[in-house]
């Protein structure tokens, strides 16, 4: 617990204007960040002395009552510390935009493509940004809180 405790508050001494909050709620490492620090921090949990080497996931959460609506929500896993660690950020509706860490992890680019088609978050600077599950057609974004139950979507041909 002791050492959850020095990553937390190096963290925060390392980022002190873009760590919003740093704890450990239910015993899970938890970070609040600014969207314009995500690349510089996840870099540097990527090295020594945290070796977060694996992207275990990226996640979005919608809140459509908060004025910034969609959180982003990463984890990560320290293999030779054997620890985790959670990474929160909040971005506006009106401009849903994240870096791409397609440069870190191999994987982001496929787990930004899944938080894009499924919530509409853009990733600036991902190399291949586009639907992976839904069909190009496929109008708004079915994980979010407004999208309706009974929503149609416009017909498409038939491929021959």
């Amino acid at each position: 617990m002791e050492e959850e405790k020095d990553v937390l508050s190096s963290l925060r001494a390392a980022y002190p204007g873009d760590v919003l909050e740093a704890g450990a709620p239910f015993g899970d490492e938890t970070i609040v960040i600014r969207p314009a620090a995500l690349p510089a921090i996840m870099a540097a949990l990527r090295q020594s002395p945290y070796e977060f080497t694996m992207l275990l996931d990226l996640t979005v959460v919608d809140y459509p009552d908060r004025p910034e609506r969609f959180e982003v929500v990463y984890h990560l896993l320290s293999i030779p510390r054997n620890r985790r660690i959670r990474i929160k950020l909040s971005v506006p509706e009106s401009a849903p935009v994240v870096a791409s860490l397609t440069g870190l992890w191999k994987n982001a680019e496929w787990l930004e493509r899944e938080a894009f088609d499924m919530f509409g978050v853009r990733f600036e600077g991902h190399p291949y940004l586009r639907r992976i599950f839904m069909y190009d057609g496929f109008e708004g974004h079915p994980l979010r809180k407004d999208y309706g139950l009974r929503h149609r979507q416009p017909r498409i041909p038939l491929r021959k």
